[in-house]
């Protein structure tokens, strides 16, 4: 008889994941609570996953803002070695619109399926401790990056942390190493749209001080 242990299963896919998400509250109203008791083992990358997505396209700006913050707790947690994300026990008791998590769900899907084909368990040394806290500061540090009011700069971190949520679930160490770079052009997209930023002020700021000489000469 064979003595060793059996092989353990290969992950569940995020899409499938999703797919059990969408079904998975009967009421209207869906709490953080119950929320996270649905995402069990998998609550970092499911709960990365599923901040990143609405904040992978452009959006409303001051959007990116709100998701940024909500982020910093499962970061912070994974940089501390937790096992599960901790939330206290007020936000536990925020509710939100069974509607729009399916929503997201749907649109969200299909290209998750797709980008599937290519993530598989690899390298699985690097989605567990002690890399997973490099992973939590990578994403606090995209986390801020998404605070920040860059006009369309919020989707690089937001893919960024999408990729490092999808080598958890996946446990594929290449997507780990793949977020990286990711996250280098996330930092280098902000500091250009910061420059750009300020130039822009300074430059108006010119052109309005030129204009009110003009008008009003002192």
């Amino acid at each position: 008889m064979d003595a060793r242990s059996p092989q353990r299963p290969p992950p569940q896919g995020a899409a499938d994941l999703l797919d059990e998400l969408h079904d998975a509250f009967p009421n209207e109203q869906v709490t953080v609570q119950e929320f996270l008791e649905r995402l069990e083992g998998r609550a970092f990358g499911l709960l990365l996953l599923l901040l990143a997505l609405p904040m992978c396209i452009p959006n409303i700006p001051g959007i990116s803002t709100i998701f940024g913050v909500l982020l910093v707790a499962p970061a912070l947690q994974m940089i501390l070695g937790q096992s599960k994300p901790w939330l206290p026990a007020r936000v536990r008791a925020w509710s939100f619109q069974r509607e729009h998590l399916q929503k997201a769900i749907r649109g969200a899907t299909p290209w998750l399926r797709r980008i599937e084909r290519y993530i598989r368990p690899r390298w699985t040394v690097l989605t567990r401790p002690p890399v997973t806290i490099f992973l939590g500061l990578q994403t606090l540090f995209m986390a801020f990056v998404l605070m920040l009011p860059i006009p369309l700069g919020n989707w690089p971190p937001a893919m960024t942390i999408a990729m490092t949520a999808l080598a958890l679930l996946q446990r594929d160490g290449l997507l780990v190493l793949l977020a990286i770079p990711a996250a280098a052009a996330s930092t280098l997209v902000a500091y250009a749209g910061i420059r750009i930023g300020i130039a822009a002020m300074s430059e108006l700021g010119q052109l309005a001080t030129e204009f009110f000489s003009t008008v009003w000469p002192f």
